[in-house]
């Protein structure tokens, strides 16, 4: 049974950073999809960056420059490193996974995505 528990979230000033954490079980992590989703109050979900099982990664243009994703396949653990964050960036993220997608389909078609995290909460003041 897949399982994707993320960490990290918190409350930050605008210009500050964060690193939120997928912890990824029951399956063989290291050739999936996975990505970081976010939703916002009263909008849709929306994909922020996602990697493939051999590295390839995207973003959405609204964070490129400015957020990292990673992962650490020894530790079946994806990351992403948030930097210079704005008020706008405030929503809850969601780490998601798949067995079959690419970056450049899953991260603007999330309905496609197999596996979704709790979810964990990002708020930037300003």
């Amino acid at each position: 049974q897949v399982q994707l528990v993320e960490s990290g979230g918190g409350s930050v000033q605008a210009g500050g950073s964060l690193r939120l954490s997928c912890a990824a079980y029951g399956y063989t992590y290291y050739t999936y999809f996975m990505g970081w989703f976010r939703q916002a109050p009263g909008k849709e979900r929306e994909g922020v960056a996602a990697i493939e099982g051999a590295g390839a990664t995207k973003y959405a243009d609204s964070v490129k420059g400015r957020f990292t994703i990673s992962k650490d396949d020894a530790k079946n653990t994806l990351y992403l490193q948030m930097n210079d964050l704005k008020p706008e960036d405030t929503a809850i993220y969601y780490c998601a996974a798949d067995p079959h997608c690419s970056v450049g389909y899953c991260l603007a078609a999330r309905d496609k995505v197999a596996y979704w995290g709790q979810g964990t909460q990002v708020t930037v003041s300003s």
